[in-house]
């Protein structure tokens, strides 16, 4: 069974799964509150949605859930596509990729580039397929030495990383995106939300049945005893 190490959060997503995005943002928000910014870090392991699913996810079925998530969530901010059809990213990995190469330099450098690309595809409209996109989300992130995570994503190291993980995603522990894992043994896939679709993915809408953000404070909380 996958374990965090102690006082981590061990979390497995894709930066393009609006759930998981959201729920990195009540991640963030309940270890803030909490007061325990620097006794939690947050280990981000890629769960990259296109390699196991072999397709781009649908960009119909992303914008559904985001405007589901933005009823019980508002203050995220998030947008819909407004730039040109043509900018909308097919894929996820370089911006996986790059969170991993942060890692590199810690978990908070890791931690601010994948909370900063989430913002500026959600929110912001950005291509973060693109290497020139990815540069400037890092530029914001206070624990990244751009330059070094630069040298990390021309050398390749991270790809290997990536499918490593994808391979590691295939076994019986990692339920989906998002899912956590604590250093006491418990789990966490997408906390706190129940949802479905009436009707199906393509014509339908979602149907958020079960919403408990205060799990999060929970999951911080267990954490750090841990």
């Amino acid at each position: 069974m996958l374990r965090a190490r102690r006082g981590e959060i061990l979390i497995y997503s894709d930066i393009g799964c609006p759930w998981a995005s959201l729920a990195i943002h009540r991640l963030h928000l309940a270890r803030e509150r909490a007061g325990l910014i620097d006794q939690v870090s947050l280990d981000h392991r890629s769960f990259p949605l296109e390699l196991i699913n072999e397709r781009p996810t649908p960009r119909s079925t992303l914008e559904k859930e985001v405007r589901a998530i933005e009823e019980i969530e508002p203050d995220l901010g998030w947008s819909y596509w407004d730039e040109e059809e043509y900018r909308y990213p097919v894929t996820m990995l370089p911006a996986l990729e790059a969170v991993q190469a942060a890692k590199q330099q810690g978990l908070r450098a890791s931690e601010e580039l994948d909370q900063e690309l989430r913002g500026a595809f959600f929110g912001r409209s950005r291509c973060i397929s693109l290497h020139h996109e990815i540069v400037a989300a890092a530029r914001g992130c206070p624990s990244v030495d751009v330059d070094e995570l630069e040298a990390a994503l021309v050398s390749g190291g991270a790809r290997k990383v990536l499918f490593d993980l994808r391979r590691a995603a295939d076994g019986p522990d990692v339920k989906g995106s998002p899912h956590l894992f604590l250093a006491d043994g418990s789990d966490f896939h997408n906390p706190g939300i129940t949802f479905g679709w009436e009707g199906d993915p393509e014509r339908g809408t979602v149907v958020i049945e079960k919403d408990y953000p205060a799990v999060y404070g929970e999951i911080v909380e267990r954490a750090a005893a841990s």
